[in-house]
């Protein structure tokens, strides 16, 4: 299948969770998809771009070290994403990897996400966090950072200042996951 073809294909991905499910199907029996897959999801001026990542979040919840290959290639360009509907399937793909990466369970994903990779999470969801997202997209950052805190002694630091600041005008979602990750902030900080 060539590109224009998976872009026109993508097309008729609505938001019916059968459907994406059906598309993520279609991408994990066929891996050679994948990198054009994440090439729609990369043209991020096209309403496109939201169906490639409502498919990858499907197909990386399924079997997350696809991913493995492209790793490189979609955290080098995620600052780019800015579409609210492929925002948050994007931040959850990276919470993916981040609770992969900090699991206990040995895995792929703790071998190849690198300080690089960290370094581009981080930056991208700071950048989540203080701009005007949905709050599904902040919730996933905030977990996000919390993790990548326990690397960089910094992040926490930061995210607390964020959290409290937003914490009154945020949303019911907003204010249980804040208090959540206040909360963890404040175990590890005691001695």
């Amino acid at each position: 299948m060539t590109l224009e073809h998976l872009h026109e294909e993508l097309t008729y991905v609505n938001a019916a969770r059968k459907n994406r499910l059906k598309y993520a199907n279609i991408i994990l029996n066929d891996l050679s998809l994948l990198p054009k897959l994440i090439d729609v999801l990369l043209m991020v001026d096209d309403k496109t771009s939201c169906k490639a990542a409502w498919i990858l979040e499907f197909a990386c919840a399924k079997e997350l070290d696809i991913i493995i290959p492209h790793i490189d290639k979609l955290l080098n360009n995620i600052h780019k994403i800015h579409l609210d509907s492929a925002v948050r399937p994007i931040a959850k793909v990276c919470e993916f990897m981040v609770k992969s990466y900090y699991s206990k369970k040995d895995n792929p994903i703790q071998s190849v996400l690198q300080p690089k990779h960290k370094e581009l999470i981080i930056e991208t969801c700071f950048d989540w966090m203080i701009t005007d997202q949905k709050v599904a997209a902040k919730v996933y950052s905030m977990s996000n950072l919390f993790l990548l805190g326990k690397d960089y002694d910094w992040i926490h630091d930061e995210l607390k200042l964020i959290l409290e600041r937003d914490y009154h005008p945020g949303s019911a979602a907003y204010k249980a996951r804040a208090r959540q990750v206040l909360h963890k902030i404040k175990k590890l900080s005691k001695p």
